[in-house]
């Protein structure tokens, strides 16, 4: 079996890499640089079926010979990445995914989509199935991602349809783990590496946001999950425990042991008040559900985090 990654330089995209590459298969990783790093695949260069290209797939994208299964992972991300990369995240979202499908289609492999959470936008269904259709303001300064995503779907669904490629669609929530940039402008690389300096700890708002976060190891084990199913979704992977970003905020700081002051600093537009997965249709179609608590997830990132700002 072979595998290619889009974005697999990424944050999600490197674990899924190494995911794929432990379970016997030959993984191809392909990646522009443009918001993931050759650092985050290190340490898998040079093990037997690892390829890393660099390449746009917005531009182009060919394999020479098989490919079994097609991971497109490729996009910016966080807040502070596609606010200021707008039209590549668009790019990336439509003429990026309309060439990843192609490549599924030439190959006969089954195509997984990374969607988002953000497709529900700021939600006025509590917690969200998959047939919510979402409340997404276009126009806004996050429609750039969030229209890119909800456009993805609908182009996979329609490669579907149209010419027959085996497609899956899931729509990801808040994942935190290693490889997370320190300064990517999520609220827990940013709470972590502020409470870690002893610099002030900045919440959005009055914090009464609340957010549903889940370990990277969960996420790729449901990711796994679904991309050997026959299941079509869109599919939610995230964790359904649901927390205030203020609670959060005092959370990364207790287990930081940090003295640092919460600071409250103006909210971002369109920022979403709730965000929490009903998960129930991966519980029973893929027999998934995450398994890591949520303070021992936060343990593990902040343990990454110390390590990584020491370097």
């Amino acid at each position: 079996m072979r595998a290619v990654v889009t974005g697999g330089a990424g944050f999600l995209g490197s674990h899924l890499c190494e995911r794929l590459l432990d379970d016997g298969l030959e993984v191809v990783a392909l990646d522009s640089f443009l918001t993931g790093s050759p650092e985050n695949l290190a340490h898998l260069v040079g093990r037997d079926g690892f390829k890393l290209v660099k390449t746009d797939i917005t531009e182009y994208v060919h394999v020479p010979g098989p490919v079994d299964q097609v991971l497109h992972f490729a996009s910016p991300a966080s807040p502070i990445d596609y606010l200021q990369l707008p039209i590549e995240t668009l790019k990336v979202g439509s003429a990026g995914t309309l060439h990843a499908l192609g490549l599924a289609k030439e190959k006969g492999a089954r195509f997984l989509l990374a969607s988002t959470s953000e497709t529900y936008g700021d939600p006025q269904v509590h917690p969200q199935p998959e047939t919510y259709w979402g409340h997404v303001n276009p126009v806004g300064p996050r429609g750039v991602y969030d229209e890119a995503k909800r456009y993805a779907e609908a182009l996979t669904m329609a490669y579907r349809r149209t010419h027959g490629v085996d497609t899956a669609i899931v729509r990801i929530f808040n994942t935190h783990g290693p490889r997370m940039r320190p300064n990517d402008g999520r609220a827990i690389p940013a709470f972590a590496s502020q409470a870690l300096a002893g610099d002030p700890i900045t919440v959005a708002g009055d914090g009464s946001q609340t957010r549903s976060i889940i370990y990277v190891d969960d996420l790729v084990e449901g990711i796994m999950r679904l991309l050997r199913s026959d299941l079509e979704g869109p599919v939610n992977i995230g964790n359904p425990h649901e927390v205030s970003v203020l609670h959060l905020a005092e959370e990364v700081r207790r287990l930081v042991g940090s003295d640092s002051e919460i600071v409250f600093v103006p909210r971002p537009v369109d920022d979403p008040s709730v965000r929490q997965p009903d998960i129930a249709l991966a519980r029973r179609a893929l027999g998934w559900e995450p398994t890591v608590g949520f303070e021992d997830g936060l343990q593990r990132t902040i343990s990454w985090f110390r390590e990584a700002l020491q370097r």
